[in-house]
């Protein structure tokens, strides 16, 4: 039986403006060589180099997975003032938003409002704020 995500995984083009949003947002980075590792909570996303998904003998990924292709939501636990905040520290522009979505908490009754915007490598970003 699943229990949780333990991390999920995506191709980086444009390094350092990715580890700069990512630190922006809180994030801790954890530079383990070809992956860097982006850690908040219990949770991590590993960014793979370019020089590893482009090196042609990484296998160990999606078979069509580029830079750009992800799509994340995070809860955001705070004011939507102090995510917008963080957004505009980021210089992260908003996509849409807010907007009311349910999401994943209990099992998809809980309705939450979302602000989506996208990170250095055109990743779709997704942010809710529940309660």
């Amino acid at each position: 039986m699943l229990k949780a995500f333990d991390h999920i995984a995506a191709p980086m083009e444009n390094v350092e403006l990715m580890l700069q949003f990512y630190t922006a947002l809180g994030c801790q980075i954890l530079d383990q060589g070809l992956i860097q590792a982006v850690v908040f909570g219990n949770n991590k996303i590993n960014f793979h180099m370019p020089s590893l998904w482009n090196g042609g003998e990484f296998t160990l990924r999606g078979q069509t997975a580029l830079p750009g292709s992800a799509d994340i939501c995070f809860v955001w636990e705070g004011s939507q003032e102090s995510l917008l905040t963080v957004l505009e520290t980021a210089k992260a522009e908003i996509e849409l938003g807010p907007v009311a979505r349910t999401g994943g908490m209990n099992q998809g009754s809980t309705e939450g409002t979302s602000i989506y915007t996208r990170d250095p490598d055109n990743n779709l970003i997704e942010f809710i704020i529940y309660g």
